[in-house]
């Protein structure tokens, strides 16, 4: 599959089938996370692997109940934990190098998340990015240290089933300028106000 339909063909997936995912697989597909771009590549991202069944029930705790997602942490095969180390990524010589001060590894983590997420996809496997939980909680559960901060979690493996639709998007013309924000763009394309069903 090439990189734009792997990108307009990922899902979101929350129920996985009863099948484990290899070590080798597993690699390649953190592999795509270290090829993310970041901040001056100061590669601010950790992970951390979870197999072990009573961790992933200790981490589906820090989910409210509300969350329909949370079940998703304990019956996938595996959860990667996404981690930023602070005060690195958006800093220079020590100091923040912008006004946004350390929110640049948030940033960084988005991109290496998408890694993630296309490359599992791209190789068979469902994921989900999670982060509506208690990230405080989850760190202690992981024996996190201090300066690195647990930002999402992300259940994978094989999809027990895929949706076939995606979500609605907005249109272009809804989100896209030109040179000032109350211009909006135009391509010449007249589909660009069209929402697909």
């Amino acid at each position: 599959m090439d990189s734009l339909e792997c990108l307009m063909t990922r899902r979101s997936i929350r129920k996985f089938a009863d099948r484990e995912v290899d070590n080798e697989t597993l690699q390649k597909v953190i592999e795509a996370a270290r090829y993310a771009p970041s901040w001056a590549n100061t590669q601010c991202w950790e992970f951390i692997v979870v197999r072990d069944p009573e961790v992933k029930e200790r981490l589906e705790q820090t989910f409210p109940q509300e969350n329909a997602a949370r079940k998703s942490v304990t019956q996938a095969p595996l959860v990667l934990a996404i981690m930023g180390k602070r005060e690195l990524s958006g800093y220079y010589k020590g100091k923040p190098a912008t006004n946004k001060g350390d929110s640049w590894y948030m940033y960084d983590l988005g991109l290496a998340s998408q890694n993630l997420a296309l490359a599992a996809h791209s190789l068979g496997l469902g994921s989900v990015v999670l982060g509506l939980f208690d990230a405080s909680a989850a760190e202690k559960i992981l024996s996190v240290p201090e300066g690195i901060s647990v930002v999402a979690l992300m259940p994978m493996g094989y999809p027990e089933k895929i949706p076939s639709a995606a979500s609605p998007r907005k249109p272009l013309c809804e989100f896209v300028f030109l040179n000032k924000y109350e211009s909006p763009w135009a391509s010449g394309d007249e589909n660009l106000c069209f929402i697909e069903e």
